[in-house]
């Protein structure tokens, strides 16, 4: 069946074959842009909510390749009315995927059914952007017959170079400059313009006065529901953010790297409970952040302590307790995110709970991938605090590997020590001794301990040093410390029967073992 034509016949175009031919790869172009984007930002949200990024992309490309596939077949009985199905099928596509992020946000928010939604979304999205080819391929022969390799060449073409360039907005443009969620919104109005309007304008001569009305209308609704929404986006971010969140949000900022909050609890006395959340991870309470640091500094500073460099730590509380110490020369923090530090140094309630350490002039700051920072680096220090997020990704789990702590070895000064944020061996003792395990195959001599950090509960950390095994202990002349005393640290190193070592592997780049430890086990705390 064809579509109905005018008195002017089928072939009759609004503009010269060689301009129709032009705008629909035009067209071709956006959508595979379109598309790439909203493949990229499901696989980016489901790694700011759920963390392990390579099993998030693995879920979205797997499931829209086979989606497309089923969508290329569905299209097939669609090709004898290809202007209505093509302006149907982006229509839906527009609405599908601006809406996806939001639809996937809130299924995370307020219903637990995270990745069941991101597997019928990504179908659907998959399925789609499937049935765009076969259509589309129509729409090119009806404009002018071409031999079938020479149609493939052009439509792959303008749909590859368009995938470039939706690969590279969606993070460098749309996420740093609208968020997620507005910004697969925008995408899905641009989509739906692209794929209605400009083909509906250029065929309209080929279908009825009654299918013209009820797409415009269509298209209409589709950009009234895509624009609606958008102007909404602000206030359900908010509420379906808070949801995930037991005290009020105070702050919030989505960078180039993570996402940042920071929330506050007044409790009925006035004391005030601030947390920092980074991609939706605790990294520390103002209530007992001090057993923390002091438990991950101190030991570590009984050793050689003139030169400390600190990998990881971008709130400054770590730098807090190292700067303590006034036969510190230099400090040293290596920090990914330029907006952590920019908090960390203006931000009133976690500069004055870091006080100002930021300030101090022995303090120097770098904003870097402390993996590439330490490969290129000629200086060696007496101290190193890695002070790192839990390695539930690959792109943390490097920070964890045997490579990364023979990289810290090197830059250890002679009698030079190491300490290591490990995990808790309560929740996670794979995880934790799997770390322990990767230091000392980097040839460190190591020394496990944990405390109570109510917050986190049980909490571990290893010393480690390239000489003899080191004694966690305080040095003399240490600062009057809230938490950590001698007779702490001494049972600091007893590990009970049920959470002491055991057989698990190292960590590595070739083998990010840590991630499904991670994983694993986390899931069932």
């Amino acid at each position: 069946m064809t579509e109905p034509s005018t008195p002017d016949g089928p072939g009759r175009l609004r503009v010269p074959a060689k301009a129709a031919r032009a705008l629909v790869l035009a067209a071709v172009f956006t959508c595979a842009a379109c598309g790439l984007v909203y493949e990229l930002a499901l696989v980016a949200l489901g790694s700011y909510l759920v963390g392990n990024s390579v099993t998030q992309a693995s879920i979205v490309l797997s499931v829209m390749v086979f989606a497309m596939g089923i969508g290329s077949l569905a299209a097939k009985p669609l090709q004898g009315r290809p202007v209505v199905a093509f302006a149907v099928v982006e229509g839906a596509l527009a609405l599908v995927g601006g809406l996806s992020v939001l639809a996937l946000y809130a299924a995370f928010a307020w219903l637990n059914l995270y990745v069941p939604a991101l597997v019928v979304v990504a179908f659907a999205v998959g399925a789609l952007i499937g049935a765009e080819i076969p259509l589309l391929m129509t729409l090119l022969q009806r404009i002018r017959k071409q031999d079938a390799g020479s149609a493939v060449a052009d439509l792959f073409a303008a749909d590859y170079v368009g995938a470039l360039i939706g690969g590279l907005a969606f993070p460098f443009l749309l996420l740093p400059a609208f968020g997620h969620i507005k910004g697969a919104l925008l995408v899905g109005v641009v989509n739906a313009v692209a794929g209605i309007a400009v083909v509906l304008w250029l065929f309209r001569r080929q279908i009825g006065r009654v299918a013209q009305a009820a797409l415009g209308l269509g298209m209409v609704a589709v950009l009234a529901a895509l624009c609606g929404t958008y102007a909404l986006a602000d206030g359900f971010e908010v509420s379906a953010r808070q949801a995930l969140y037991a005290d009020p949000i105070a702050l919030t900022k989505r960078t180039k790297y993570q996402e940042i909050v920071i929330t506050k609890d007044v409790s009925l006395a006035g004391s005030t409970d601030m947390r920092l959340f980074l991609n939706g991870d605790l990294q520390f309470s103002s209530v007992d952040e001090y057993r923390y640091h002091e438990s991950l500094v101190h030991p570590l500073m009984s050793g050689p302590h003139g030169r400390v460099l600190i990998l990881g730590g971008g709130d400054g509380l770590a730098l807090r307790e190292v700067l303590r110490y006034k036969d510190v020369r230099s400090a040293t923090l290596v920090e990914l995110d330029p907006e952590m530090l920019h908090l960390a140094r203006t931000y009133g309630p976690i500069a004055s709970l870091n006080r100002h350490a930021f300030d101090d002039p022995r303090a120097e700051i770098v904003a870097a991938d402390a993996f590439s920072w330490l490969r290129g680096l000629n200086q060696r220090f007496d101290a190193v605090v890695v002070d790192m997020p839990d390695p539930d990704d690959v792109s943390t789990a490097k920070l964890y590997s045997v490579e990364f702590y023979g990289m810290v070895k090197r830059v250890l000064a002679p009698g030079g020590r190491m300490v290591v944020q490990s995990g808790s061996p309560y929740f996670a003792p794979r995880s934790f001794w799997s770390i322990e395990k990767s230091i000392a195959a980097a040839g460190l001599a190591t020394t496990p301990y944990h405390v109570d950090v109510p917050s986190f509960g049980d909490w571990g950390y290893v010393l480690a040093s390239a000489g003899e095994k080191p004694v966690p202990r305080l040095a003399p002349g240490a600062p009057d410390l809230r938490f950590v005393d001698e007779p702490l640290l001494r049972a600091a190193t007893v590990f009970p029967k049920d959470r002491r070592a055991r057989d698990v592997e190292v960590n590595t780049l070739v083998h990010p073992r840590l991630v499904e430890y991670e994983r694993q086990e986390w899931k069932n705390a």
